[in-house]
């Protein structure tokens, strides 16, 4: 019943949801550990996101879906700071991203990464004013094939993988390469805050 549940659910599904539609006196909690080992070493596996399970192909496999992903669009420079910061940086406020990007973060942005589900409202911070807080979604996690937000890359992988700037960081945050040059076009009030780029 849980192997159909997780079969069929279009997201991934906490043992709490699973519960609440199998029969009274179920464990879907042993169930999805049985499961977890059936499927290791499989075409498809079961794999945990947060605290819930889905059913994915084996990552040795992904190489076989890749002609059936098309992107369109994709995340501004502007847009792909701020989840960045948000995902490392959790639970954090608007002021707090600001002072890391050093420019003012358009309410649109943030907006749109919350419409998309890979942003969502964090618990208010107990500090004059009570400043909402960011959080990445289990959405999010789901995107990037991540258990939680520890299993992010960190710096020397991202250094590694070229994406961070070699040089000594300014005023302790280093920004990766490919999000440089974006406030410039700013300066003749051009929304440059938008959370797509065109293609």
């Amino acid at each position: 019943m849980v192997e159909a549940l997780l079969f069929a659910s279009s997201g991934p599904m906490s043992v709490r949801e699973m519960a609440a539609r199998l029969p009274r006196g179920c464990d879907p909690a042993e169930a999805v550990r049985a499961l977890a080992v059936r499927y290791q070493d499989r075409g498809v596996v079961l794999e945990r996101i947060g605290d819930a399970w889905a059913f994915r192909t084996a990552p040795d496999l992904s190489f076989l879906m890749q002609t059936e992903t098309v992107d369109s669009r994709r995340l501004s420079r502007a847009a792909t700071e701020t989840l960045a910061i948000i995902a490392y940086h959790q639970p954090v406020t608007r002021a707090e991203i600001e002072e890391i990007r050093g420019v003012a973060v358009s309410r649109g942005t943030l907006d749109q990464l919350i419409e998309m589900d890979w942003v969502r409202m964090g618990r208010r911070r107990m500090t004059p004013g009570r400043p909402a807080t960011f959080v990445v979604t289990e959405t999010f996690l789901d995107h990037f094939g991540l258990e939680s937000a520890r299993d992010l890359p960190g710096l020397a992988e991202l250094r590694a993988a070229g994406l961070l700037d070699s040089r000594p960081p300014e005023g302790g945050f280093n920004v990766p390469l490919a999000l440089r040059d974006e406030e410039e076009e700013m300066e003749d009030g051009s929304p440059a805050d938008d959370l797509f780029e065109d293609e």
